[in-house]
């Protein structure tokens, strides 16, 4: 499994693939501009070069954008789901133009609309998007822990919603574990883990899987609330991400984390505890689970 970190672009996107670097990441996500903000300015065009030109010369792949959290592409209100629309399309664009091959979406809060009506929603916003941006960037649908009223804390919604897609070799999925376990799904154990892995691939298809969200919950299983925690430290715990950095269906996978962050040595001791656990799965310190 390659690790990596969502970047902090507040010195500008040529600035990412250092600060990377210096965590010694192999794989990134970032956002392209104020992910809790509707105004934004166009990419200064150095900048682009800046961060092609150093990605080019790293180690560093794949790189993930991800949306702005304020577009709901779920919404029932005309205005903010045009806006919705109008903002995937942006990031479509500067993933783009960064060479980013994929970009992270939240499903969304259907609020007062039914299921099946905010599902439908969700997909002709991404079907919608596609058709206007054909640049060949792919969507992924980040499960969600279900706060609220929050689509996608089941695995069959996500399902549901990628195969009214027009296009389906544009669009996959995102697990983000700590989100799966604070939905109900015990990736902690084996066994869930395993159990899991298996409902995504019924119902999704694990062709479908390009990226994890490897983060430790706060919150208990099933608690439907969406607190990050440093790896090892919550209640996934060692041994939980043990099994998930070294599961077999896994292990070619990107995990991008985005834990509590005061400062750089937060990000360093998360690092070395991803780096221990996948170095003891190589050395055969434990047993491996299986998923068929």
């Amino acid at each position: 499994m390659r690790f990596g970190f969502h970047i902090s672009i507040a010195q500008g996107v040529s600035t990412v693939i250092e600060k990377a670097q210096k965590t010694r990441c192999e794989t990134i996500q970032l956002f392209s501009r104020n992910p809790r903000g509707w105004k934004f300015k166009s990419l200064p065009p150095d900048q682009v070069e800046g961060f092609k030109a150093q990605l080019k010369k790293s180690v560093i792949s794949p790189c993930f954008l991800h949306l702005p959290y304020l577009p709901n592409l779920a919404s029932a209100s005309p205005d903010l789901y045009a806006r919705s629309v109008d903002s995937l399309c942006e990031d479509l664009r500067r993933a783009g133009a960064l060479t980013i091959p994929f970009l992270v979406v939240h499903v969304g809060k259907r609020l007062e609309l039914s299921e099946g009506s905010a599902m439908a929603q969700v997909a002709a916003a991404i079907n919608r998007s596609l058709k206007k941006v054909a640049n060949g960037v792919m969507i992924l649908l980040e499960n969600t822990a279900g706060q609220g009223t929050e689509l996608g804390a089941n695995l069959a919604e996500m399902g549901e919603i990628l195969s009214r897609i027009d296009d389906r070799r544009r669009v996959g999925g995102c697990l983000d574990v700590a989100h799966a376990f604070q939905a109900g799904y015990d990736v902690s154990t084996q066994k869930g883990l395993d159990e899991t892995l298996e409902e995504f691939d019924r119902l999704i298809g694990f062709k479908h899987l390009h990226l994890l969200h490897l983060n430790d919950s706060k919150t208990p299983l099933g608690s439907r609330s969406d607190r990050h925690w440093h790896i090892g430290k919550g209640h996934i715990g060692l041994e939980g991400f043990r099994n998930i950095v070294n599961h077999p269906q896994l292990v070619f996978f990107s995990g991008i984390r985005g834990t509590p962050r005061v400062d750089e040595k937060d990000d360093r001791r998360n690092m070395r505890v991803v780096r221990r656990l996948r170095k003891e799965g190589r050395e055969g310190k434990f047993k491996l689970c299986h998923f068929k």
